[in-house]
């Protein structure tokens, strides 16, 4: 048998718990934790135990699935789902329009969106591509598509 913790084959491991986990260790391994059951003899008789049964200390799991939802087997793919959506072109110019048109300033959408007044600057100048939560953000906050369909190439 190996041991769990150092990997020496032995021919007797015993059940420990160790910092909330349950080994097979070797004798050696098994006096840093606390021993769950007996350790086997060599003989392989099974010891009586001198107190009283204890109950085992793994919890009994149910074999069945509780109500709720079936579990899902099939894999998912998120590109697919989400769609092929980019940024608008003119996804800074909507933002500037779309704040201001609610009258308020770079400073107080950036404590709306908990982002500093900068990164809000640098959003609707361009120079910032914002990553997908904050579109999100954005969009729901100032009730704007910034993303779009992107166009299929012209063809030459």
């Amino acid at each position: 048998m190996l041991c769990e913790m150092c990997g020496r084959e032995v021919a007797v491991t015993s059940r420990v718990r160790l910092e909330r986990t349950v080994l097979s260790l070797c004798p050696e391994c098994a006096r840093f934790g606390t021993p769950i059951d007996p350790p086997p003899s060599p003989s392989g008789e099974a010891e009586p135990s001198p107190g009283p049964a204890r109950r085992p200390a793994t919890p009994v799991v149910s074999a069945t699935r509780p109500a709720g939802r079936p579990r899902r087997l099939e894999e998912r793919d998120l590109y697919q789902e989400i769609g092929e959506l980019e940024l608008a072109p003119d996804w800074g110019r909507k933002v500037r329009v779309a704040r201001e048109a609610l009258g308020w300033n770079p400073e107080e959408l950036g404590k709306r969106l908990n982002e500093k007044k900068s990164v809000v600057l640098k959003i609707e100048s361009g120079t910032l591509h914002p990553p997908d939560a904050l579109v999100r953000k954005l969009e729901h906050l100032l009730k704007v598509r910034l993303r779009a369909s992107p166009e299929p190439p012209a063809a030459e």
